[in-house]
């Protein structure tokens, strides 16, 4: 009679292992997921601090897209407007977020940054 109990349970260890690996790689995707839209937006601010800082300066050397572009990881998608409000200029950067599944859209992060203009430009 015991013998035949262990038989009826054969496979059980492998179906829950199963059941607890699928469940595993699902929270670490979303883990990974939820720390690239961190970064995502980390990088966007630094970018748009990057463009107003150098948008605000009277004689800079490079375009403020490029100052943004040089802030951000190569392998992330951005779009850098400026604008200029009165003695200040505001930068505007929008990172697409990257997705670990693919097919799937996260969308875009926005973030600005005003920077007041040098004071030589202002005269």
């Amino acid at each position: 009679m015991r013998r035949h109990d262990l038989r009826d349970d054969r496979g059980q260890s492998a179906v829950e292992y199963g059941g607890w690996l699928f469940l595993l790689l699902f929270v670490m995707t979303i883990a990974v997921q939820v720390g690239l839209a961190v970064f995502a937006a980390q990088q966007a601010g630094t970018a748009a601090r990057a463009a107003a800082r150098v948008a605000a300066q009277d004689e800079a050397t490079t375009s403020p897209q490029a100052a943004g572009a040089q802030a951000l990881s190569s392998w992330l998608a951005a779009e850098i407007v400026t604008r200029r409000d009165g003695d200040a200029v505001t930068a505007d950067v929008e990172v697409t977020i990257p997705g670990v599944v693919p097919g799937i859209s996260f969308g875009t992060v926005t973030k600005s940054a005003t920077m007041p203009l040098d004071r030589e430009s202002t005269r």
